[in-house]
């Protein structure tokens, strides 16, 4: 098992929508839990706000009194609520991560991070504004240099990626 840095790699999952991003992350989670890493994952929201809790449940009392931090904890998970006077960086959001050795952002196409791109046919990202995609999945016409990979061929797509983040 891989020992946990001060600062996990960070790969972003990006793509054009409904071309299968969420469940290659459910895919890779799985395919990286197997050997034996602590993985993070973080969806980009990027169109207007959300909710994560239900009207009249207390987390959502808290909130709603104006609680700036909402903390839910029991004996197998815990989650956090907090309110952002903007949206946090990427960066921001790593660090309130905790100990994981590797971090999956599904979204975030305008980052510096290595980025695997998901897509059928012809992606909204174009290879020459896109410098950090390191691989694709799928077919993705205006990405043919870069190694591919089947959306079932998950095992040879974390070889590669252990070997990329090695290097």
């Amino acid at each position: 098992m891989k020992r946990c840095q001060s600062k996990p790699p960070v790969l972003c999952i990006v793509g054009s929508q409904n071309t299968g991003k969420t469940t290659l992350v459910e895919k890779l989670v799985a395919e990286y839990k197997r050997r034996g890493f602590r993985v993070g994952t973080i969806k980009h929201h990027h169109i207007g706000d959300f909710e994560i809790d239900y009207p009249g449940k207390d987390s959502w009392r808290h909130a709603q009194a104006g609680a700036d931090v909402v903390l839910i904890s029991s004996q197998s998970k815990a989650a956090m609520i907090k309110k952002a006077e903007q949206e946090l960086t990427l960066e921001q959001i790593i660090d309130l991560m905790g100990e994981v050795d590797i971090v999956l952002a599904e979204g975030y196409k305008e980052s510096d991070r290595p980025k695997i791109l998901v897509c059928r046919g012809n992606p909204a990202l174009q290879a020459n504004s896109a410098p950090e995609v390191i691989c694709t999945v799928g077919q993705c016409e205006t990405f043919k240099g870069l190694p591919t990979f089947e959306p079932d061929d998950v095992q040879g797509l974390v070889n590669f990626l252990q070997h990329f983040l090695r290097e």
